[in-house]
């Protein structure tokens, strides 16, 4: 255990023994156990750091096909299913049914199952959501919906555990200290996974914008930007109010170009599985981290009990400040897949270019959410939160007044691009924060307040996307980013107290 891993121990917890030897690990009541990597030849070493690294290469692979067809099956939800309201309060109830899963299913399934049948046995429930695409009706679409929501919680809850494990495992290897290595995976895995964004919606725009009928194209002046009359495309941005009924940009594409695009997403949804079945290995429960353990070292069995410690864990005034920022995390990402999309792009490109803009939100959230965690080393935590929320503040105020025509095509692009940036920021800086102003014995519940209050956003943005206009939603977002960036400030402020008052004590 190196002087800065005991360090950090002495901080979180003041009366551990600092006794240590350089040979040893250190239990809490300063006992030295000798420790067993020391004891391997280096030929061994070197194969488990490649066996940990392949599991890490194989699980983000996985992810990448599997994510790829239901990423962008959900970025067109609102366009190719907007009958009713059918596609976004379909994926409102995915996340409703996620919310409950979060609760009640990932321990047990995990417990019985294991990491690599649990990642399998729930990444089968996505398949069971993209076969109701092929035939979208309120029948097959909304069962799918609930049963890729239940799903959906075992496999990210055993994928982050699996991940944790297997980063532990590499640290005690390279000598290094846990939360440096699981950082680490955690960003290479979020960098694959950003990534998703971009092939999906490649896939989708080409197969969406090339017409499989022969005679569509008779003519040879094909072209993949739908040119529509002016006083139809007056409805379209902020103005959208679920009535443009003359509008063919929003026609639904021919079912033959929908099959190709729901079968190729499939097929990569079963290459997924594959995957894990033939190359991820398996990993033992029980080596999970004290965020997911009881008192005796244990996993607690009981989901309820997980219930009542989230809720319980709502007193704690640091998480009602920051329910509000991971309220607006939700509402921000309906907003862009549920209404941005329809809205602006299909409203006045086609549906067919919703692939090609989402690319770029795409290219740009990878790559953020890559620098965003090397940048705040040298900003600093608040800053790279307020240039998150002043970035969608200006995004949204211009998409209140922007009207939305083909002749400004870049400014689509470039829109796409800085909602990436934010988003990148959130979702890695939001997980960070709630690690950081939480106590290790705090996180298992703060993270499941996370998971819960994140879904509620999806499901406010998806439950009224439907029966409100663009502008409205807009401004309730703008609201949302304000109150959250108040409670934010909020817990910086204390934090920043609670330092100098620790300070203080050791001087």
């Amino acid at each position: 255990m190196t002087d800065k891993e005991i360090e950090l121990r002495e901080v979180s917890n003041p009366g551990y023994n600092k006794t240590h030897s350089k040979d040893g690990t250190l239990s809490a009541n300063g006992t030295i156990h000798q420790d067993p990597v020391a004891e391997l030849p280096l030929p061994i070493l070197k194969q488990h750091k490649r066996k940990i690294l392949k599991n890490l290469a194989v699980l983000s692979l996985a992810w990448l096909f599997l994510f790829t067809g239901y990423g962008a099956i959900q970025n067109l939800q609102s366009s190719l299913n907007k009958d009713e309201g059918l596609g976004t309060v379909s994926v409102s109830v995915i996340y409703g049914s996620l919310v409950l899963s979060c609760m009640f299913i990932p321990p047990v399934l995990i417990d019985a199952l294991g990491y690599k049948w649990t990642l399998i046995g729930s990444m089968f429930c996505y398949l069971v959501y993209m076969l109701a695409n092929f035939y979208a009706s309120w029948y097959t679409l909304i069962p799918g919906a609930i049963i890729v929501g239940l799903g959906a919680a075992p496999a990210w809850a055993a994928k982050c555990a699996y991940l944790t494990n297997r980063g532990k495992e590499y640290a005690q290897l390279t000598k290094d200290t846990d939360a440096a290595v699981v950082t680490r995976f955690f960003g290479i895995f979020f960098m694959v996974f950003k990534l998703t964004q971009v092939i999906g919606n490649a896939i989708s725009s080409t197969v969406l914008s090339v017409p499989l009928n022969p005679e569509s194209n008779s003519t040879g002046n094909f072209s993949i930007i739908h040119e529509i009359e002016e006083e139809i495309l007056e409805q379209c941005g902020a103005q959208y109010c679920q009535d443009i009924t003359n509008n063919t940009n929003l026609k639904r594409p021919d079912d033959r170009q929908v099959y190709l695009l729901m079968g190729i997403y499939f097929a990569l949804g079963v290459l997924a599985i594959m995957i894990i079945w033939i190359f991820l290995d398996h990993a033992d429960n029980q080596q999970s981290d004290s965020a997911s353990t009881d008192g005796d070292g244990k996993r607690p069995r009981c989901s309820p009990a997980l219930l009542v410690a989230t809720f319980r864990h709502l007193r704690h005034p640091n998480q009602l400040f920051i329910i509000p920022l991971t309220i607006y995390r939700g509402l921000e990402q309906g907003f862009l897949s549920g209404d941005f999309t329809k809205s602006y792009v299909s409203c006045a490109l086609g549906i067919n270019m919703v692939g090609f803009v989402m690319i770029c939100y795409g290219v740009s959230g990878s790559l953020f959410s890559f620098l965003s965690g090397k940048v705040v080393k040298y900003i600093g935590r608040p800053a790279c939160f307020w240039a998150g929320a002043v970035v969608h503040f200006c995004v949204q105020v211009a998409l209140v007044y922007w009207k939305p025509i083909p002749e400004q095509l870049p400014v689509f692009f470039v829109l796409a691009a800085l909602w990436g940036l934010s988003d990148a920021i959130w979702q890695t800086q939001i997980n960070a924060l709630y690690g950081c102003i939480f106590s290790e014995d705090e996180q298992e519940a703060a993270f499941a307040n996370y998971r819960m209050w994140d879904s509620v956003g999806f499901i406010m943005a998806f439950a009224y996307s439907s029966y409100i206009c663009t502008n409205m939603k807009l401004f309730i977002l703008l609201s949302v980013l304000g109150a959250g960036m108040i409670g934010y400030t909020i817990i910086e402020i204390k934090e920043c107290k609670r330092e100098r008052n620790s300070a203080a004590l050791e001087t």
